[in-house]
């Protein structure tokens, strides 16, 4: 999954990239040399359900992204203020993150339901942006329909999005369908395109940014190593968190996770001029979905804060608040110590 792998779809894209990139450089103003901490960053986020927050009420609602379900008190506004309590202002030029955003959503207007779009998160880059954050690559792997996969309980909800990868291979052999055989194939090209969009991501981010510091977000741990706590209910629920997914799955559904937080880490590795990666998985253990009190993952079918026509939505195996607090301090400490370098 190196640099190398880029398809040609993605190779001209980049080129595509590039090129208008150079003109838009040509028409900007001159850009700074980076601003110090003391000084107002401007800033954009970007990304998907994980950097919009979707669960945590209430979620904006301007007429255009309401369906992003991006939560006014998202870890980016959250890790701005704490930034600001130590003398970091973030001048925050948009928040695009979006709910259901896959990668390619950066450079590509994204369908939300109801004939709904929004246009390319790229297009909140400004000239002068000095710092870009958020976090993408989950859905373009298809994490949904590889849960589905493996819960017919998730299968049969009408409320949760996507199908399993083969409807036809049963729920209870999951982890052997994405070991071997066509599931192992599946994953393997979808890990593929992950790596190659998301090093065009942060290409893109420096053509029409120059100056901008890249930050990549990685995704919370969901799956504890001690998979016997997944067995349990957490407080006040009656479902265990990961629904009916077989505990000798679970390690799997680990293992899958795992290698998209190593895929993200290295696309940061790979980029020009390199970017930073916020290693999520790695600080989260003691707070996965069961983590019973403790869990910073909402479970599987645990109702969210979000209420559409009288129904409360799933949490769908993303962060409460507590997971958002996570998320802020360590996104946080990331940009304080870039901006000090």
């Amino acid at each position: 999954m190196r640099k190398a792998t880029k398809s040609p779809v993605v190779r001209r894209l980049a080129a595509a990239a590039v090129a208008l990139g150079s003109c838009l450089a040509l028409a900007g103003p001159a850009g700074s040399a980076g601003a110090a901490p003391a000084d107002p960053v401007p800033t954009v986020i970007f990304g998907d359900s994980y950097t919009a927050n979707f669960g945590i009420a209430p979620f904006n609602q301007d007429g255009t992204r309401d369906l992003c379900f991006q939560a006014k008190e998202n870890y980016p506004t959250v890790a701005t203020r704490r930034l600001a309590a130590k003398g970091i202002t973030l001048d925050v030029q948009s928040d695009v993150s979006c709910g259901g955003a896959l990668v390619h959503h950066f450079w590509q207007e994204q369908e939300l339901p109801f004939n709904m779009t929004v246009p390319p998160q790229m297009e909140a880059l400004k000239y002068d942006t000095q710092l870009a954050v958020g976090s993408m690559g989950g859905n373009t792997l298809g994490f949904n329909r590889i849960l589905k996969q493996c819960s017919v309980k998730l299968r049969n909800h009408p409320l949760l999005p996507g199908e399993p990868v083969n409807g036809d291979e049963p729920a209870a052999k999951c982890g052997e369908f994405f070991e071997s055989g066509d599931g192992k194939q599946w994953l393997d090209e979808q890990f593929e395109q992950v790596a190659g969009e998301l090093l065009l991501l942060l290409e893109l981010t420096h053509d029409f940014a120059p100056d901008a510091k890249r930050v990549l977000v990685g995704y919370p741990r969901l799956v504890p190593e001690d998979t016997a706590k997944c067995l349990t209910p957490a407080p006040g629920q009656t479902e265990p968190p990961l629904a009916d997914i077989p505990q000798d799955t679970l390690p799997v559904l680990d293992q899958i996770q795992k290698r998209l937080n190593d895929a993200m880490q290295e696309a940061t590795a790979d980029a020009e001029g390199r970017a930073d990666f916020v290693d999520l998985y790695a600080n989260t253990d003691g707070n996965t979905a069961c983590d019973g009190a403790d869990r910073g993952i909402g479970g599987l079918l645990e109702d969210s804060q979000v209420e559409l026509i009288g129904t409360k939505i799933p949490w769908y195996a993303h962060p409460n608040e507590k997971g958002r607090d996570i998320q802020a301090e360590q996104v946080a400490d990331t940009i304080e110590k870039i901006l000090n370098r």
